[in-house]
């Protein structure tokens, strides 16, 4: 099984719109990165899932426009200071691909839980919109890290 973690692309500050909406940096940034692991890396996410908040539901619009069969949907527990266990119980019982879109801390924490079981330990350096794949070895049950795009990296 392979788990994508997104972080949303940059978003506009909460004085100047507090819904947050992703800025058009943010939005070009999460298209390029969704685009290259749809086009090259061939990634074939079962579901796209995002914490709800308008960034990043954009940013999980965004990329289902690249997996169109794909369903989205918004859950909890991905917010930005929630417990990553709550996500490390859920992903136990999940055997297709799956792109998770969130936020920091969160998925900087889910990734030292999985790949180090250690929450506080930082592992993975997320950039915004860009996109951290992780891959569960079935028979034991361990994380690797299979790769890392920021958006710079994407053209």
């Amino acid at each position: 099984m392979r788990l994508y973690l997104v972080q949303h692309g940059e978003a506009k500050p909460e004085a100047e719109d507090p819904a947050r909406p992703l800025t058009e940096k943010g939005r070009q940034e999460a298209e390029r990165v969704a685009r290259r692991v749809a086009e090259r890396v061939g990634a074939r996410p079962h579901r796209i899932v995002h914490s709800g908040r308008l960034r990043a539901r954009q940013t999980a619009e965004i990329w289902a426009r690249f997996f169109p069969d794909v369903p989205l949907e918004e859950r909890d527990g991905l917010g930005p200071n929630d417990d990553p266990s709550i996500w490390a119980e859920r992903l136990r019982a999940e055997a297709e691909d799956l792109v998770l879109v969130g936020h920091l801390p969160h998925l900087r924490r889910l990734a030292g839980l999985l790949l180090c079981g250690d929450p506080d330990r930082e592992v993975v350096a997320f950039t915004m919109a860009g996109a951290v794949c992780l891959e569960r070895d079935d028979p034991t049950g361990r994380w690797t890290l299979r790769w890392s795009l920021p958006p710079d990296l994407a053209p």
